[in-house]
């Protein structure tokens, strides 16, 4: 079941120490104090009209808010956290630490939980119009900037 991979994987990543160097890693890229790891990565979207496009993000979207509530039922409700500021605030010249630079140039928001020491942040990803959606998992000691 796609939902329980997920659940497993946020569970892997909660428990594996960070490294000290930035890196890929076989779910995504991972650094010191964070690990970022695609749950889920939609098709591209080069020769769609708009309307595919669309449905997709509707579909991530409720994917994230249906793993979402699993979530609040072990850690409580989310806080919603916008990442627009973080992102206007590094194009400015701020100096933002990773994993929020990285997660704040493709991810307008994340549901975000405080559990065990760690930050948990569960957001939707897309670089561009015509690249894929992902569904993104942060686990991180480094606070939100």
């Amino acid at each position: 079941m796609t939902t329980a991979r997920h659940l497993a994987t946020i569970d892997q990543l909660r428990s594996q120490p960070f490294p000290r160097e930035s890196g890929r890693t076989a779910t995504g890229h991972s650094g010191a104090g964070y690990h970022i790891a695609a749950l889920a990565v939609s098709e591209d979207f080069w020769d769609d009209d708009g309307t595919r496009r669309g449905l997709v993000q509707d579909q991530y979207e409720a994917d994230r808010d249906g793993l979402s509530v699993l979530l609040t039922a072990r850690w409580g409700p989310p806080q919603v956290f916008s990442l627009w500021s973080v992102f206007d605030r590094g194009m400015e010249g701020e100096e933002i630490p990773d994993p929020w630079d990285a997660l704040s140039q493709s991810v307008p928001d994340v549901h975000l939980w405080r559990a065990d020491g760690h930050w948990i942040a569960l957001g939707v990803s897309q670089w561009d119009k015509e690249l894929p959606f992902e569904l993104l998992v942060t686990v991180t000691e480094v606070d939100p900037p």
